[in-house]
């Protein structure tokens, strides 16, 4: 594993409130998401404490996984030995040196709202896929509607220690900004959804209105973009 100096403390400060499930817990809706083929590679930005990549490889989804994390974190599982390379980077300053052109996947699971550029870390991403790959993007949805109701209705942009207006999210977006950061000349996007994995009372009223009302009530969208 690599590791290079870790943020400011002034930067720090924010993540140090995080509850360890914000770190440490399995993406099952981007594993979801994965293609069902055992020969591919997959790198994933933001893997936190990596129980997502011991996931995939431990379920055969992957032959070689790769994590990229910005803070070390002793004790998880980004020392699991099912992890082929794991990196402690600052992708916006030290983007790890990966080959071109080489995974079959890329998962950015909830990074690009961290960042000052995502547009130039989508490109950077991209640029580590194969031809014919896939990268999978989730973000919050600023639209949902407790969100707009703060805004708008109370006047209220406060931010908070977690969720959609959290302290340390630097940028906001309703789906077409997502899909738009997933098109690019080399990317097409081929899926996005309505995620409502931490609101699953929400997903059951889905039927009732035919996916209409997933812009105001799904707490994040996912954008699925092919390399082309």
């Amino acid at each position: 594993m690599e590791t290079t100096p870790t943020p400011p403390s002034t930067a720090m400060q924010y993540y140090d409130e995080k509850i360890d499930i914000y770190f440490n817990n399995v993406r099952r809706d981007l594993i979801a998401q994965l293609p069902k083929q055992p020969q591919q590679r997959i790198l994933e930005v933001g893997s936190g404490g990596g129980d997502t990549l011991v996931a995939i490889k431990k379920e055969g989804l992957a032959t070689e996984v790769v994590g990229v994390e910005l803070f070390d974190m002793p004790g998880t599982n980004q020392q699991n030995p099912a992890i082929d390379q794991f990196f402690i980077r600052n992708i916006e300053t030290d983007m790890p040196a990966l080959p071109l052109n080489y995974f079959d996947v890329v998962l950015c699971g909830d990074v690009l709202e961290h960042l000052v550029d995502p547009w130039k870390t989508v490109r950077q991403l991209t640029a580590f896929l194969k031809s014919g790959g896939i990268i999978i993007l989730s973000c919050p949805n600023i639209r949902e509607i407790s969100t707009w109701r703060k805004i708008f209705l109370q006047g209220d942009f406060g931010y908070t220690t977690s969720g959609i207006l959290d302290k340390t999210h630097l940028r906001f977006f309703c789906r077409k900004n997502l899909e738009a950061l997933g098109t690019t000349d080399e990317l097409q996007p081929i899926r996005s959804m309505a995620n409502y994995t931490l609101t699953p009372r929400r997903q059951s009223l889905r039927p009732f209105h035919f996916g209409l009302l997933d812009e105001f009530l799904a707490p994040q969208y996912m954008v699925i973009s092919r390399k082309r």
